[in-house]
């Protein structure tokens, strides 16, 4: 079923030409009705969706999942207060979560995409993914190599180191990858997508195609 309007993408589109407190202000009503509600209601069905084959999201709901529209500006140069798309994520633990199981995606008049795989990562977990990847060469290549996640998120992605331990640096040689300090993937389809009654099975495809990659990180890295 679809669940955005038309005015979800028309909401986003005028706010970006006006994006103050007196605009939203006075399209607050309209925000709630053809923005705030339809994407909880649709975050909410996702979670139900992924509860049915995995229980770990069984208790989660979407509040605990969905981002505010607010922006964070205190340290940005752009001080402009909303931001112009809704996004959630999809782990176990909703936005607290540090797990690397789910997925992550933002709805906005450009686009549609969807996220997963590590974006941050501490220094001791970054050793242990590499170690885990250096000793299982083979098997992580399967994964990013696999037709439909090559056809689904194309390549792995993040920024890299220069330089690299020297306990990497043989396994680096034959996969550079190794040199990353974030390991993600994502995919980018048309914002007309939103309008899609199929945007579920879009999104938990994404989810069914990039949790091997993901469950493969979480072999190495123990997250709660």
């Amino acid at each position: 079923m679809a669940f955005f309007t038309e005015d979800y993408l028309q909401f986003f589109k005028e706010l970006a030409a006006n994006n103050h407190k007196e605009w939203f202000d006075a399209n607050r009503k309209r925000y709630e009705t053809s923005v705030k509600e339809p994407f909880k209601a649709f975050t909410q069905h996702l979670i139900d969706q992924l509860a049915k084959k995995e229980p770990v999201f069984k208790d989660l709901k979407a509040s605990d999942c969905i981002f505010r529209i607010n922006r964070d500006i205190r340290f940005s140069k752009d001080k402009t207060p909303y931001k112009t798309m809704c996004s959630a994520v999809i782990s176990p633990n909703g936005k607290k979560s540090s797990s690397i199981h789910g997925i992550y995606f933002e709805l906005s008049p450009e686009h549609v995409r969807a996220y997963g795989g590590v974006y941050e990562i501490e220094k001791d977990d970054l050793y242990a993914l590499r170690e885990g990847i250096a000793s299982n060469l083979t098997e992580f290549q399967k994964y990013y190599n696999q037709k439909e996640f090559k056809a689904i998120f194309g390549e792995i992605h993040g920024e890299r180191n220069k330089k690299i331990d020297k306990d990497f640096q043989e396994a680096a040689a034959k996969e550079p990858l190794l040199f990353n300090k974030q390991f993600y993937f994502y995919s980018t389809f048309e914002a007309e997508r939103v309008l899609d009654p199929a945007l579920d099975d879009l999104l938990l495809k994404c989810y069914e195609v990039g949790r091997p990659m993901e469950l493969f990180f979480n072999q190495f890295i123990q997250r709660s």
